[in-house]
C-alpha cells in the first residue's frame, strides 16, 4: 500500500520548521505535495540543521543519507537526524531509502553562511552612506532575493522582479500586515481631521493663558507636547508654532523652545499605546517573532512589556521637567536663554531659519472656532474603544490573560474608525468644515503615514528573506558563545543608537533592526539556556532597546527629520537647536544605558533602576546647571 511521507528540515533554535516536497519515487511511495514557500530553499555552510522524514511504513527499516552518506537509521513511522552539517557550497541531495528502495529526495542549494546576514548589512551600510533608509532598504531586499536563487546572473534576474512580485506583495496582502495598514491609515486621517477643524489648536489655547513667566511658559509648551502624545508630527509642527509668540514675548530663547518641542515628540510617542506609532511598532515586533518557537504573547503584549524597559524616552521627559523646574541650564543652552533674558533675542543674530512649510497639513483653517473638545471627544473616544474592546474581545481571569488573549489589531481597527467617524461628525455638526474639505483632511493625514507604510512594508519583505536565509541561526553560530545575553540590551541599543545617528530616521532603523535583534536575541536565550519565563526581560528589553536607542540618536543627529521639524516649527536656527540640544539628549542616552539598560539586563528591576537614573540626572544638573534668570533678573518679563 501507499504511503505518504515528507522531509522537514528545521535550523536548531530558530523555530523555522518547514516542508519539503519530495519526487514522489513509486510503487513504494508517494510524496506530499507541501507548499514550496515553507520549505528553506538554501542551506548554509558550516550551520547545523534538522531532519525529519514523516510518513514511513512504521516495519520497515529506513535511513537518511546526504550525498549518499548515511546520516541517520532506524525503524518507524518517523525518521529524525539533528545537527546535520554542510561544509561546502556544492549542491547536496537528500535521500529517504527504506528496504533499500528510494522513498524521496531532495536537491538543496548551499551558500557561504555570511551571506544570509548579506540584507541587513547591505541595507545598514546603504542607509549610511545615502543618507535615505527605503532605498536602503530595497537594495537589501534586492540582495537578499539574489542570495535565495542564487549568486549567479540569472539569480540576480530573478531575484530582481521577486523582491516585488513575492516579498513585497505576500507581505502586503498578510490579514494581519492589512489590519495594521488599516489602523495606520486610520489614525492619521483622525489626526488630520482634527488638525484642521482647529481641535489640536483649541487645546493650545486652553492652556496658553497659564503662561505668565518663562518658567511657567516652558512648563506650558512642556505639557503640550504630553497632551499631544499620539503623533511627534503633529505634535511638533502644532505645538511648536502655536506656541513661538508666546515663548518669544517671555523671552524664551528659540534654542530652549525647539528643545522642549524636540523632547516632548518622540520619546511620549513611542511609549504610549494609542499613537501612529503603535501600528509601525507592532508590524515589525510581529514580522519577528511569527516564526519563533517558544514566545507565545502576542506582539502587542511584548510591547506593553517592553514599555517598562524604555529608559531613554522617560528620562528625556523627567530632564525636560526637571529643567524647567530649576530654572537652570548648562553649555551652549545656558548662554542662549542668557541671552533671550539679557537682551530680549530670541535667536542668535546670524542665525538662518529655513522658511520650508512642510506640515501645512496640521494647520487648522482660518476663520473658525478653534474649539478644544473637536480634538479631545475623538481621542477620548478612541482610548476608550481600545479599552473597551481589549475586555470584549479577550478571555481569561486577570487582566494579563484578557489582553494577552484580545485580538489587539482588529481592537486598533474598531478604535482609530470610531475616533474618524468622531472627528467627522463633530466637524460636519458644527459645520467648521465643509464634507469634501473633512475628506480631504483626511486624505492628507494619512498620506502624511504613507513614508512610514513603506518602510514597515519593505521591514516586512526583508524579514522574510532574512528568514528563508536562515539570518539568526547564522548568528548564532557564530555569537552565541561568546555573546552575553545579558549584555545584548546595551549592544542593542548603542547599535541602534549609532546607526539612527547616522541615517536619521528612527523608523528606517526600527524597520532594519527589529526583524534581525528579536530572533537575535531569541536564540542567544536558547544557546544560552536561560529562554524562560524569568529571563523574558531580557527580550523585552531588546525589544524596547532597539525603538528607544533610534529615538535618543535622533536627538542627536543633526540630520534627524524630528530635527529638522523642531527647528522649522520653532524658527530656530537648525544647527543652533542641534548643538544646544546635543547635550542634554547624550546626558541622558549615557545614563539610560549604564544605569538603565545594562543592569536592566542582568536582571535588576526595572522600577529600582528608572528612580536611580532619575537621581543621577538631578546630580548631574544640580553640578552642571546654572540658573539662568539670576544672571540678570530685572530683564525677565514681569507677567
Amino acid at each position: 500500500p501507499q504511503t505518504q511521507n515528507r522531509l522537514t528540515t528545521t535550523p536548531p533554535l530558530a523555530g523555522i520548521s518547514a516542508c519539503l516536497p519530495f519526487l514522489p519515487v513509486p510503487p513504494l511511495a508517494m510524496a506530499e505535495d507541501v507548499d514550496t514557500n515553507e520549505a528553506p530553499q538554501e542551506l548554509l555552510t558550516n550551520v547545523s540543521f534538522d531532519v525529519t522524514e514523516e510518513g514511513l511504513a512504521a516495519d520497515r527499516r529506513a535511513k537518511l543519507l546526504l550525498n549518499g552518506k548515511d546520516v541517520v537509521a532506524g525503524t518507524g513511522p518517523s525518521l529524525a537526524a539533528t545537527d546535520v552539517e554542510v561544509t561546502e557550497t556544492d549542491d547536496v541531495r537528500l535521500e529517504v531509502m527504506q528496504d533499500g528502495a528510494l522513498v524521496s529526495e531532495k536537491v538543496l542549494a548551499v551558500i557561504p553562511a555570511a551571506v544570509s546576514v548579506l540584507p541587513p548589512v547591505v541595507a545598514i551600510l546603504l542607509a549610511f552612506l545615502l543618507r535615505s533608509v527605503i532605498p536602503a532598504l530595497f537594495v537589501g531586499l534586492v540582495v537578499g532575493a539574489w542570495a535565495v536563487n542564487g549568486l549567479t546572473g540569472y539569480g540576480a534576474f530573478a531575484g530582481f522582479f521577486e523582491t516585488v512580485t513575492v516579498y513585497v506583495l505576500n507581505t502586503a496582502i498578510d490579514p494581519d500586515h492589512m489590519a495594521i495598514m488599516m489602523f495606520t491609515f486610520l489614525i492619521g486621517g483622525m489626526v488630520g481631521v482634527i488638525s484642521r477643524n482647529g481641535g489640536m489648536v483649541g487645546i493650545v489655547d486652553r492652556i496658553m493663558p497659564f503662561a505668565r513667566s518663562p518658567r511657567r511658559g516652558q512648563g506650558v509648551v512642556a505639557l503640550l507636547g504630553l497632551s499631544i502624545f499620539f503623533d511627534d508630527y503633529a505634535n511638533t509642527m502644532i505645538v511648536g508654532n502655536a506656541t513661538r509668540p508666546m515663548s518669544d514675548r517671555l523671552h524664551i530663547s528659540r534654542e530652549k523652545l525647539a528643545y522642549l518641542v524636540d523632547s516632548t515628540a518622540a520619546p511620549v510617542s513611542t511609549i504610549a499605546v494609542i499613537t501612529t506609532w503603535i501600528g509601525f511598532q507592532l508590524g515589525l515586533i510581529d514580522a519577528a517573532v511569527k516564526s519563533l518557537d517558544g514566545i507565545e504573547q502576542t506582539p502587542y503584549v511584548l510591547f506593553l512589556n517592553s514599555i517598562p524597559y524604555s529608559f531613554y524616552p522617560f528620562l528625556a521627559i523627567f530632564f525636560v521637567f526637571l529643567v524647567i523646574y530649576t530654572g537652570k541650564d548648562f553649555g551652549a543652552m545656558y548662554k542662549a536663554e542668557v541671552r533671550a533674558r539679557h537682551t530680549g533675542e530670541v535667536k542668535r543674530k546670524r542665525s538662518t531659519v529655513s522658511t520650508d512649510t512642510s506640515g501645512d497639513e496640521f494647520y487648522h483653517k482660518t476663520g473658525i472656532p478653534c474649539r478644544a473638545m473637536n480634538a479631545v471627544l475623538p481621542i477620548v473616544t478612541m482610548v476608550l474603544t481600545v479599552i473597551i474592546g481589549l475586555f470584549i474581545s479577550g478571555e481569561g481571569d486577570t487582566v494579563t490573560d484578557i489582553i494577552g488573549s484580545a485580538d489587539p489589531y482588529g481592537v486598533l481597527i474598531w478604535a482609530s474608525l470610531l475616533g474618524c467617524l468622531m472627528a467627522a461628525a463633530l466637524t460636519l455638526g458644527q459645520r467648521l468644515l465643509t464634507l469634501d474639505e473633512t475628506i480631504d483632511a483626511w486624505l492628507a493625514g494619512a498620506r502624511f503615514m504613507m513614508t512610514g507604510l513603506v518602510l514597515l512594508v519593505l521591514a516586512w519583505a526583508i524579514a522574510d528573506v532574512a528568514d528563508v536565509l536562515q539570518t539568526a541561526p547564522y548568528l548564532i553560530t557564530v555569537l552565541g558563545d561568546s555573546l552575553s545575553p545579558y549584555a545584548l540590551p546595551a549592544i542593542v541599543f548603542l547599535l541602534a543608537g549609532a546607526t539612527a545617528f547616522a541615517t536619521g530616521s528612527s523608523w528606517g532603523v526600527m524597520a532594519i533592526l527589529m526583524p534581525l535583534v528579536i530572533p537575535l536575541c531569541w536564540a542567544v536565550l536558547q544557546v544560552n539556556g536561560v529562554a524562560d519565563a524569568e529571563h523574558m526581560h531580557i527580550l523585552y528589553s531588546c525589544i524596547a532597546c532597539v525603538l528607544t536607542g533610534a529615538v535618543w540618536a535622533d536627538h542627536c543627529s543633526p540630520i534627524s527629520d524630528t530635527t529638522v521639524l523642531s527647528s522649522l516649527a520653532t524658527g530656530c536656527d537648525h544647527m543652533d537647536h542641534v548643538r544646544t540640544q546635543l547635550p542634554y539628549a547624550f546626558i541622558g542616552g549615557v545614563v539610560a544605558v549604564s544605569l538603565g539598560v545594562l543592569p536592566a539586563g542582568f536582571g535588576i528591576p526595572w522600577y529600582f533602576l528608572l528612580p536611580t537614573c532619575a537621581v543621577v540626572l538631578v546630580a548631574i544638573h544640580r553640578f552642571l546647571g546654572k540658573p539662568v534668570d539670576a544672571v540678570h533678573a530685572s530683564s525677565s518679563p514681569a507677567a
